[in-house]
């Protein structure tokens, strides 16, 4: 790869998939900025009216846009499909959201005139999406902004480009300017020049804590640029008394091992109570070992594909080795069957031992098994965290749940349900290192527009009846 470029290879094969120029950040802020007023000028109706016809265009391009994401992830191609019907799924949801989040409100006062309520577009905003859903979390930011009247610089992780380069042409295609919506080919360094850009009014993200809190500290002195920052989690799932072994078995492996444990709402840990230990943990290894990891396109259809890449693949080997050479122990090894891919079975591992339990997002499918006495512990050890994203508690009564929910430090919290999956019609985020109090999904409405209070007569009119002599 040169200077100039950007190249996306298949995890699956290592064959290249798409090659572009690394696009220029001044430039595209400067097409942007000319192009927003116009666009923020438009009526609501007309702008709500384009993002529907985008939502057609992703339906034009169903198969090939699937394909596209399942070859650059190297998720498996049902999961695929899935991403893209979240895209489609998005417009609608993100039109009632506007509606319900920026509403308009009047309150009329025959003395004192109009109390308006209206929202107001920021203005030129940067999308930066991740690797593991290369559509649908940077489309979760783009539609609720194009709506609000912003328009929208897309970078794209550059590990996932050529499925972004599809969801751009999508919007285009609908009508929507090529300089509304416009896709940034780059890297880190693009990256960090678009974050600082005066002429850029909002930074919406998706990624690691790493570069999230690097986001942070570059725009602490920048009160002004409205940050949105979504970071991933070191979840916990917490599992107290069930009868229910097969149905928690089946929670846990979901929440664990589904897109090769690349999720930010992936359990990492698995916290279990004593009295449930054998049973969970015994049911837990047998289903992991069922589970099909292979090409995205292979037959049978496999439950995960690779992690992103080969770096990211070794890194994973190496926690699993810390965690076995510090006291860990083993319950279903991590394996790579090819060193030149980045294939890993799925890895269980009980780190109840570890004296300090590195507070860490590993970001694939290796899922760490604590051992707790009661829910009481449980719960300190899931809050035993920066992070704060998702939490689940299995088992349990109403008043388990009652109690987890209250204690437990997350911005999503489940009961009997996976730490993943999470609904695009509720808010999606959480505190800590997983996120600024900026939730996405139906709240991201919130951070695309601000508030303006006004009140308004037809003609001026005022008395001041205190503090001044008469003429």
């Amino acid at each position: 790869m040169s200077q100039s470029e950007i190249v996306s290879y298949q995890p699956a094969t290592g064959e290249e998939l798409w090659r572009g120029k690394i696009g220029n950040v001044s430039e595209t802020v400067d097409r942007a900025r000319r192009a927003w007023p116009a666009w923020a000028a438009q009526p609501l109706a007309n702008r709500i009216e384009l993002v529907r016809r985008f939502a057609n265009e992703v339906r034009k391009d169903f198969d090939k846009l699937a394909e596209t994401i399942a070859r650059e992830t190297g998720k498996p191609l049902w999961e695929a499909r899935t991403e893209v019907e979240s895209v489609i799924a998005k417009v609608e949801i993100s039109v009632t959201a506007y509606a319900e989040r920026t509403g308009q409100k009047k309150l009329d006062s025959a003395l004192q005139g109009t109390a308006a309520v209206r929202h107001k577009p920021h203005g030129v905003m940067a999308v930066l999406g991740p690797y593991n859903f290369p559509a649908h979390l940077p489309n979760g930011h783009i539609v609720p902004a194009l709506i609000a009247g912003n328009a929208v610089i897309f970078k794209p992780s550059e590990k996932t480009p050529a499925t972004a380069e599809l969801l751009v042409n999508c919007f285009n295609r609908a009508g929507i300017s090529a300089a509304i919506v416009q896709l940034l080919v780059g890297g880190p360094q693009e990256g960090q020049e678009l974050v600082a850009h005066p002429g850029v009014d909002g930074v919406l993200f998706t990624g690691s804590a790493r570069a999230g809190i690097a986001i942070n500290k570059k725009l602490a002195t920048n009160p002004g640029k409205i940050v949105a920052l979504e970071m991933g989690g070191n979840n916990p799932l917490v599992v107290t008394d069930t009868p229910k072994i097969s149905d928690a078995a089946t929670l846990i492996v979901q929440s664990a091992f589904t897109s090769a444990g690349q999720r930010c709402t992936a359990a990492r840990r698995l916290i279990v109570v004593e009295s449930m230990y054998d049973a969970i943990v015994d049911e837990v290894k047998t289903l992991t070992g069922r589970i099909i990891f292979g090409e995205p396109f292979a037959d049978p259809a496999p439950f995960m594909g690779p992690v992103i890449d080969n770096d990211t693949a070794d890194q994973l080997v190496e926690s699993f080795l810390y965690f076995l050479s510090n006291g860990g122990k083993a319950i279903r090894h991590m394996t790579r069957p090819d060193d030149d891919l980045p294939f890993l079975s799925p890895a269980i591992i009980d780190t109840t031992a570890l004296a300090d339990r590195p507070d860490v997002e590993l970001f694939g499918p290796l899922l760490q098994v604590i051992r707790v006495k009661d829910l009481d512990e449980g719960i300190a050890e899931a809050n035993r965290t920066r992070f704060g994203l998702s939490a689940s508690l299995i088992g349990g009564s109403p008043q388990d749940y009652s109690r987890f929910w209250a204690n437990v430090r997350a911005g999503i919290v489940n009961w009997n349900r996976p730490t993943n999956g999470a609904s695009s019609k509720a808010p999606f985020g959480g505190l800590g290192l997983s996120g600024n109090h900026r939730p996405a999904a139906f709240y991201a409405a919130d951070y695309c527009a601000y508030p303006v209070a006004s009140t308004e007569m037809d003609q001026p009119r005022a008395s001041i009846g205190v503090g001044f002599r008469e003429s």
